[in-house]
């Protein structure tokens, strides 16, 4: 298994390795011709004594010096620019654990949901709102809850909001097994989406205008407030109401002869889904008059719930290997310094004193002034 390379981009720092090399061949001719100045080539030792050990070939011997201590600074740097850039080499299979919420959405699709109070109907408007919450969500599994009369699954609870909200898009009154309103048949069927573990990490949000035509969704709210899951309730339409469309360009008309048959109006019943908000102790927000409520409701009540911690899977982690060309190369780089510090100790010893004036051939400039074992690099 080959080596991996976490940070590719950070492949310019290499370049840094260069600058010593680059010095070097600008800066050594310059020595050279300095030191051809001073002292013919075989007298370089008598002046130096330094160069005792160079031989006779006391230039050649400075040039493979000093190309030998810029290669060990430039080997140095790019092994500690390659430990910068993270090389790695094999894996660990790491459980990963994840907070998980869990949310069911119970959405009313009866016919009353058509009408026009809020634009440009009480279902659309309500589809557009649970797509924010979708949107804003970040880990949380979701399952749709459709209901009318009667209560349907519609997506079971899953992380994979793209497919609820597929799912969420489909969904219309025609698709209602029976009419009316049950509001405690959409709890009932909500709270068995859950697993029952934890209501910390439990959430029921209903989405309704509030018609119960059976009277059992506070009972239903109850039960969900003994299991310690939460009801919050975003209701959809006016006070003042509207009629309810027939689905043939007219509208719905009250069977009962009693009421004198008109057009059945359908009216936004707040002080219902306030009183199931309330005995959950989730919250209730109407959709008229406010932008994004469920992202809202998001933030203050979901986004904040405790969780509960599973292990989800594995998560691949590269095992560092960045150790490798650190060490080594911060060795090439103190024996460098090392190898420098013995010469000049050497140099400056007692046996190696400074030359004399005597000791200069003949003609020669005086010597520049660098201390003994200085040659240059």
């Amino acid at each position: 298994m080959g080596f991996e390379i976490l940070r590719p981009e950070l492949a310019l720092v290499l370049a840094a390795a260069l600058v010593p090399l680059a010095l070097c061949l600008w800066e050594l001719p310059r020595r050279i011709r300095s030191l051809r100045l001073v002292a013919e080539p075989r007298h370089l030792r008598r002046v130096f004594p330094g160069l005792a050990g160079a031989g006779q070939d006391a230039l050649g011997w400075i040039r493979r010096r000093a190309w030998s201590r810029a290669g060990l600074v430039a080997s140095g740097m790019a092994l500690v620019g390659l430990a910068w850039m993270g090389p790695t080499r094999g894996f660990a299979l790491v459980p990963v654990e994840q907070r998980r919420i869990d949310v069911v959405v119970a959405l009313d699709t009866s016919r009353s949901m058509l009408v026009e109070d809020v634009q440009p109907n009480r279902l659309e408007r309500a589809k557009v709102e649970i797509g924010a919450l979708l949107d804003a969500m970040t880990g949380e599994r979701v399952s749709l809850v459709a209901f009318a009369g009667s209560a349907r699954d519609v997506a079971p609870l899953t992380a994979d909001l793209d497919t609820v909200r597929y799912f969420l898009e489909g969904l219309s009154p025609e698709d209602n097994r029976r009419g009316g309103t049950d509001l405690g048949a959409a709890l009932n069927l909500a709270l068995k989406r859950f697993d029952g573990e934890s209501g910390s990490s439990e959430a029921v949000i209903l989405v309704t205008d509030g018609e119960d035509l059976t009277g059992e969704g506070l009972a239903a709210a109850e039960i969900a407030r003994d299991r310690g899951v939460r009801v919050h309730v975003l209701g959809m339409g006016t006070a003042g109401g509207g009629k309810v469309p027939d689905g043939e360009g007219g509208f719905v008309v009250d069977p009962d002869a009693s009421t004198g048959g008109g057009e059945v109006v359908s009216q936004l019943r707040s002080e219902s889904l306030q009183a199931i908000a309330d005995a959950t102790g989730g919250i209730y927000l109407e959709a008229r008059g406010r932008v994004l409520p469920l992202e809202e409701l998001y933030r203050r009540a979901i986004s904040t719930m405790e969780g509960r911690d599973i292990v989800d899977g594995k998560e691949r982690v590269p095992r560092d290997r960045f150790q490798w060309p650190l060490v080594l190369g911060l060795a090439l780089l103190v024996l460098e310094g090392a190898a420098l510090d013995g010469r000049r100790r050497r140099s400056t010893a007692p046996g190696n004193p400074a030359p004399s004036a005597a000791a200069t051939p003949s003609g020669a400039p005086s010597p520049p002034a660098v201390t003994a074992g200085d040659e240059p690099s």
